[in-house]
């Protein structure tokens, strides 16, 4: 087998380019035996585009699932970078990602290259935002959420429900402590996020920081996901589960919901109104209870090289070429390839702000 690997390149995207792929006969012969998919189910997985958002804890396991089911082409979006504690549950990075603070979505993709050659694997390290995401899931059929924050995940909802029917809809997965939930959205089929939710939550929201959890619930999830996904991409839409199905693996509580049906006078798929694609009230976003701020305003390429030179004399700064680290005292800022930062240390949004233009400029 010989596997070549594109470089990344200024807009923070990779790709797998495979030159001589392993011919394994029967490599999907044990899925292509289950009735539901068959031989007809697997040649559409094979040509099926799916994009994650979010390659944490859920968004890897799925990702991984699909890999190794044959899905042709995976789309992965992450803002993030690999860190010891992410070990426990997020199951395709190692401690050499965590040691490089490789961006997830590079170090998924890598993981990817080796377990299936067969299919293509682009990386895009980018923050999911209204002013990018028409070009980030571009040509993705299906969207699979694999977030930590209700703004991003409106946001798929507008743009699923905006771009209908030529994205087939998105999947809520969402896993904390020992609770699992999933939902399929499908445009005029079923319920959006927002005729269940018409508003997103109130105060505190429980993280994983916070409430902790647990590895096996994260699995559950993107199982119940990717099931869900498979169904839609080999054209079994008539077994889809129609409900917000959630529970609880440590007391055994379990809730569904139906979601048959779109709500009335809903205002994103009944009325058409995106209010999240058009970037209304957009807030910096504090990323998963890690005492942590992602500054995205500065959209501009960043020379990795020349920027350790200017921070070296006031702190510890290393890179790899995907990322810069600078470390200052209590505070870490990652710096990514297209200028946006996250500043570790603070959940304040102005003293991150006044970090990034002392360290990086404004």
């Amino acid at each position: 087998m010989h596997t070549s690997l594109a470089s990344l390149d200024a807009k923070g995207t990779t790709s797998v380019t495979v030159s001589e792929s392993i011919q394994m006969q029967g490599r999907y012969s044990r899925q292509e035996l289950f009735a539901g998919i068959g031989p007809a189910g697997q040649r559409k997985l094979s040509v099926a585009h799916v994009a994650i958002v979010g390659i944490g804890a859920t968004g890897a396991a799925a990702a991984g699932l699909l890999a190794r089911a044959g899905v042709g082409r995976l789309t992965l979006i992450d803002r993030d970078f690999v860190e010891p504690s992410n070990l426990q549950r997020q199951v395709l990075f190692d401690e050499a990602d965590a040691r490089e603070a490789l961006p997830k979505a590079e170090a998924a993709r890598r993981k990817l290259a080796l377990q299936n050659s067969d299919i293509a694997v682009e990386a895009r390290i980018a923050d999911l935002t209204p002013g990018n995401i028409h070009e980030l899931l571009a040509g993705a059929e299906l969207i699979l959420d694999g977030t930590d924050n209700f703004e991003t995940r409106y946001l798929l909802n507008d743009y699923a429900v905006e771009q209908s029917p030529r994205v087939k809809g998105w999947i809520y997965a969402a896993a904390i402590g020992a609770y699992a939930a999933t939902m399929n959205i499908l445009p005029g089929a079923t319920a959006c996020l927002a005729c269940i939710f018409p508003k997103p939550p109130s105060g505190p929201v429980e993280t994983c920081d916070t409430s902790g959890i647990l590895n096996t619930a994260v699995n559950l999830a993107a199982s119940l996901q990717v099931t869900e996904a498979l169904k839609i991409l080999s054209g079994a839409e008539d077994s889809l589960r129609r409900t917000l199905f959630s529970i609880d693996l440590w007391s055994n509580d379990r809730s569904e919901i139906n979601t048959s049906h779109p709500r009335a006078g809903c205002t994103v798929c009944g009325e058409k109104k995106f209010t999240h694609l058009a970037g209304e009230g957009r807030p910096h976003i504090t990323l998963c209870g890690r005492n942590s701020v992602q500054i995205h305003e500065h959209a501009r390429e960043v020379d990795f090289a020349e920027m350790q030179v200017r921070l070296q004399p006031h702190g510890d700064v290393r890179y790899n070429g995907l990322a810069l680290r600078f470390v200052r005292g209590p505070h870490t800022i990652t710096l990514f390839a297209d200028g946006r930062a996250i500043v570790q240390g603070t959940a304040d949004v102005a003293v991150a702000r006044t970090l990034y233009a002392r360290y990086i400029g404004s």
